[in-house]
């Protein structure tokens, strides 16, 4: 639950607003395909998915003395924006932004994907005017994304103890852990609940139920 204190939120996007663990999960079951590995399950997807990005790579069976992870991750990546308008927001996404925003608290984006394609997408749904920052990586490779968080705290006119981190990964804690704010993960993107409720942190379901906590 977001307390009286929280003036600004700072939202993840894949997995946390936008819902593209499917498309994500078939994207890399082509790339498996390729070598004559085992597919993934959503399940085992979710289980295994994991920054750095080469690190999940791995843990689904590539060998990158086959295929270095510069080439799979460009092949990824184009075989993601052949298809990513066929994912949609999270259930309750627009009410969310629309609830926080009429109750003075105010938004920011912070992502792991590249920042074009970011701006892109988010002018797509039409929902560029919630977001008083923007902030996405120079490259495809989804490497992390503290450098940009650094930057992205810097240029905010708000206290660390004012600002809220929401996302979808172990990696979104470390960040917020890193930036010194606060975190809380909605378990219902890239990585499974059962790891992410080992954070020590608060963990909601889905959207849905985190905005219901929110409005009580």
């Amino acid at each position: 639950m977001i307390n009286g204190t929280i003036k600004h939120i700072i939202w993840d996007w894949n997995g946390t607003l936008l819902n593209d663990v499917i498309l994500c999960r078939d994207v890399m079951n082509n790339l498996l395909k390729r070598f004559n590995l085992p597919v993934l399950t959503t399940e085992r997807y979710r289980e295994i998915f994991t920054f750095p990005v080469s690190d999940y790579y791995i843990k689904a069976g590539i060998d990158f003395k086959t295929e270095s992870f510069e080439v799979l991750g460009r092949i990824f990546m184009e075989l993601y924006e052949q298809r990513k308008y066929e994912c949609d927001l999270y259930d309750g996404v627009m009410k969310g932004l629309d609830f926080f925003s009429n109750n003075n608290v105010t938004h920011s984006i912070l992502s792991a994907y590249h920042h074009k394609t970011l701006t892109e997408i988010i002018d797509h749904f039409n929902i560029k005017n919630y977001f008083e920052k923007v902030a996405g990586l120079d490259n495809i490779y989804a490497g992390g994304k503290l450098g940009i968080g650094e930057k992205l705290i810097q240029d905010l006119p708000y206290k660390k103890e004012e600002t809220v981190l929401i996302g979808d990964t172990i990696h979104d804690k470390e960040v917020a852990d890193a930036l010194g704010i606060n975190v809380i993960i909605i378990a219902d993107g890239h990585q499974d609940e059962a790891r992410l409720k080992q954070l020590n942190v608060p963990v909601y379901s889905n959207f849905k139920t985190f905005l219901l906590s929110n409005k009580k």
